[in-house]
């Protein structure tokens, strides 16, 4: 079982909406289309539809997995006291004293550029369970990196 927001919960049902109810019936009529052309063995538009049938199920089925086996988190359960699911960390790296915020989330939900980091990468791991004021070290593809937690929010 996996646990996450309602936020990411939310977005994976969209998706698997829009494939089920838009993608793969358009798709469906593209093969139909092209199976109307003929020569099926030469017929790059069937070929390329039906691959793209292949990816949408694939994906579709995949989503399907991840929603059965997922569970919404309930935000006023969690503590505020240290670094956990959906903790919001900003912390400063001692090595060169740059400033950075992340919020630990799941797998489903990480994205970078929305400071969003899987609750299995290394950073996470290594802040999980930590309070403000503590220093860890962690190791990146860098090399040894010290963070240290300067505040904890619940996002």
């Amino acid at each position: 079982m996996e646990y996450m927001s309602q936020e990411g919960w939310d977005k994976l049902v969209a998706e698997l909406k829009q494939l089920e109810t838009v993608d793969l019936p358009a798709c469906k009529d593209a093969i139909s289309e092209a199976r109307d052309k003929g020569d099926l063995s030469e017929n790059f538009e069937y070929h390329a539809a039906k691959r793209e049938q292949g990816r949408l199920l694939g994906r579709i089925s995949f989503l399907q997995k991840v929603l059965e086996n997922a569970r919404v988190i309930d935000t006023s359960l969690l503590g505020k006291d240290c670094v956990g699911l959906l903790s919001k960390v900003e912390m400063t790296n001692l090595n060169n004293n740059a400033k950075m915020t992340y919020t630990i989330a799941s797998p489903h939900e990480a994205n970078l550029r929305e400071g969003k980091i899987s609750i299995k990468s290394p950073i996470a791991q290594a802040l999980l369970n930590k309070k403000v004021g503590d220093v860890v070290e962690v190791r990146v593809p860098a090399g040894m990196v010290k963070l240290k937690i300067e505040n904890i929010t619940m996002e």
